[in-house]
């Protein structure tokens, strides 16, 4: 069944909702589809914290072409290969009918739509829970997945449809909401979250480690809230975060984003994925192989490489390089020889730090070793990239055991900065010590003033290649013209991508908007 048909069905049946396996590992395991049927017996109340796996695991469970449609169209990053309608994308040329547009679409609302139907199952168990309060925070779980898939969804589409229960028939009729509802909703959704989760960092949780807290529903009310420009809900809740004490930066960046950074205090909200240690047999994990580079000599021989499909934009590394920027650099960008030569091709960039190699800190070689082109990525993202000697012996995927990082503490405290100097105050810290914090971690020295000229620049050489921030930072400002590359033009009307062209066929007040 292709993704259309599956839509239609989802549209024109009634919710199914998958069990995950009844053990205590069973995060681990992929869903099954059990489906609930009428007669589920609610008395039997140690079935509740099911549906909350459940929900995780379709958080977890993030397609691979979802991630490239967020984050295709910053200056930060281009698409390689042969990705004809992604490089389209990236170019502002938008063609409905692109199946990543429509799959990525169908990702989130099947999220949506099944985490309604798990809100609603468990208030059903609720009334016969000892403790009914459990069931309580379950649901302010899930409400924070569904604002963050909504926040993607609204900042990729613009105006959308906000479901409000598990009903697939409901969508027909539900209205379009403009993009400032869309956000002034997820705001108030975490203000219904946020009071009945734990006060902790998502690491310090002992039921599901590196589950939601209070702080991720605070994180996600802040980005809602950005999006709005309003500068003081941002500043509010990114001092609450601030002034919690909970969070610090993780001392190697280079490391963060491998192996030894999974669930550092750094973070407020990851995808978790893992091999469990064992050479062989189940895994979960995301596929990293569309960031990583096609040709490579890994340091342990064997290990499998990527597709060249996703790779750092010239842009992005002069940028760092004027900014004499050294482990956030090395740490986003993985160099072919071909990349280095593309570089000093400039006569401004001749003399490149020693850092600056085909041959990675953990000694896997990428790109080509032979005189041939690589005939995709001259460079690849390092961000997605896991070297070989961390992958567990006997496993060879490119990436496998390699978790996703969402929101880190760092996003947090340049959100706080860029809504202080755009008018906003707090108690909790300054934005120049919000910038120098971050500026600190990456070897550079303080800044006595910051501007939002600063916070922007900053936020560019952190988050290079994660989840679009600069795009929708660039844009939120007024700065489109940043976007003008390479031959690329941003218009006024390139800010959303088009609806897909399969949902007009079946939502009807899409094509009214």
């Amino acid at each position: 069944m292709n993704k259309l048909q599956y839509f239609k069905s989802l549209f024109a049946l009634s919710l199914t909702l998958v069990f995950a396996t009844a053990c205590d590992d069973s995060l681990d395991d992929p869903l099954e589809g059990q489906v609930l049927v009428e007669g589920t017996d609610y008395t039997l109340t140690e079935n509740m914290p099911l549906l909350r796996i459940g929900a995780y695991d379709l958080l977890y469970d993030l397609q691979w072409e979802t991630f490239p449609i967020i984050s295709v169209r910053g200056d930060d990053v281009n698409p390689a290969g042969d990705q004809f309608p992604l490089t389209e994308t990236d170019q502002f040329r938008y063609d409905r009918s692109f199946w990543m547009y429509n799959s990525t679409w169908l990702n989130f609302y099947d999220d949506i739509i099944k985490w309604h139907g798990a809100m609603e199952e468990i208030a059903k168990y609720q009334a016969n829970a000892a403790n009914p309060a459990e069931g309580d925070q379950y649901i302010a779980e899930i409400k924070v997945m569904i604002g963050w898939e909504l926040l993607q969804l609204s900042r990729l589409w613009g105006d959308i449809l906000i479901p409000t229960s598990s009903q697939t028939d409901d969508l027909y009729t539900t209205p379009v909401s403009s993009q400032q509802e869309v956000m002034q909703h997820i705001s108030d959704l975490m203000d219904e979250a946020a009071p009945l989760l734990a006060s902790i960092r998502p690491n310090q949780r002992t039921d599901i480690k590196g589950g939601i807290t209070k702080y991720t529903a605070l994180a996600v009310k802040a980005m809602a809230n950005l999006e709005m420009k309003n500068y003081q809900g941002v500043a509010d809740a990114t001092g609450e975060i601030i002034s919690s004490g909970a969070f610090e930066l993780y001392n190697d960046y280079y490391e963060l984003f491998k192996v030894p950074g999974k669930l550092s205090n750094e973070s407020l909200l990851e995808f978790q994925y893992s091999d469990f240690g064992q050479s062989s047999g189940n895994a979960e994990y995301y596929l990293h192989q569309f960031f990583g580079p096609n040709n490579w000599t890994p340091a342990v021989a064997g290990s499998g490489a990527g597709w060249g499909f996703w790779e750092p934009s010239m842009k992005y590394i002069k940028f760092m390089l004027d900014r004499n920027e050294t482990v956030r650099l090395e740490t986003s960008v993985l160099f072919t020889r071909e990349g280095i030569e593309m570089i000093q091709s400039d006569p401004n960039y001749t003399n490149l730090p020693a850092f600056v190699s085909n041959t990675t800190r953990d000694g896997d070689v990428i790109g080509r070793t032979d005189a041939q082109p690589n005939p995709r990525a001259k460079f690849s993202s390092g961000k997605h990239y896991l070297p070989s000697n961390q992958l567990t012996t006997g496993r060879v995927r490119y990436g496998e055991n390699k978790n996703v990082l969402v929101i880190r503490y760092s996003e947090i405290l340049l959100m706080h900065a860029e809504a202080l100097v755009s008018g906003a105050t707090s108690s909790a810290m300054s934005a120049v010590d919000a910038v120098n914090e971050v500026r600190g971690r990456a070897g550079l020295t303080d800044l006595a003033t910051v501007t939002l000229d600063d916070v922007l620049n900053e936020k560019f050489a952190e988050f290079g290649l994660e989840w679009g921030i600069r795009f929708y930072d660039v844009v939120r400002n007024g700065r489109t013209t940043e976007l003008n590359r390479d031959g690329r033009t941003f218009g006024t009307d390139d800010q959303y991508l088009p609806y897909p062209l399969a949902q007009l066929d079946l939502l009807t007040q899409l094509s009214d908007n």
